[in-house]
Formats: C-alpha cells, sequence, structure tokens
C-alpha cells in the first residue's frame, strides 16, 4: 500500500471516533459541545446539530476507510493504524470533553 492509504487509515479511525459522543449525545436528546456551538467546541449545540455533525463524521470516516483499502488487502499495518487514529481522537476528545465540566 501506498503512503497515502495509511494516511486515510489513520484519518477514518479519528473520524469514527469522533463521530460515536456526538451520535449518543444526540440520540439522547442532550446538548453537546460541536465546532458550531458559541465558543466553539466550548459552548453547546443542540442535539439535531450533534446527530448532524454525528452524521458528517461517519461519512467521512467511511469514505476515507473504503479508500484506505485495508479492508481490501491483508494488511495488519493498515488495520493498527486505523485503530491508532481511533485511539488518538478519543484519548483527544476525552481531554477535551473533560475540561468542559471544569469552566
Amino acid at each position: 500500500m501506498e503512503w497515502y492509504n495509511y494516511l486515510a487509515a489513520f484519518f477514518a479511525g479519528a473520524f469514527l471516533a469522533n463521530s460515536v459522543p456526538h451520535f449518543i449525545h444526540g440520540i439522547s436528546g442532550d446538548k453537546f459541545p460541536t465546532p458550531f456551538a458559541k465558543p466553539p467546541g466550548k459552548g453547546l449545540s443542540p442535539a439535531y446539530i450533534n446527530v448532524l455533525w454525528a452524521a458528517f463524521n461517519i461519512v467521512v470516516g467511511y469514505l476515507l476507510l473504503v479508500h484506505s483499502r485495508i479492508r481490501t488487502e491483508n494488511d495488519q499495518i493498515g488495520k493498527i493504524i486505523f485503530f491508532v487514529g481511533a485511539i488518538a481522537m478519543s484519548l483527544l476528545l476525552s481531554k477535551s470533553f473533560t475540561q468542559k465540566y471544569k469552566e
């Protein structure tokens, strides 16, 4: 595989991981920070915005996953890079969303 396939796999994991908290809060009817809140990433957006933001992240993550070709080749490194992207985004989100309750 080419280097850009690995990059696509990493960001596919990141986008798909980012969709989870927004989707869960959105379908639960809870407000949650999005880039569209005021201030961005700190204010709370309504549930429907979170569902739409989650859907956008799912579509982008899926497209990156398909184009990364890690599903069509027997490439363990690509799969590891996908999960590293998901874990990296999860750690960043956990730090970011922990701060929203401290303010």
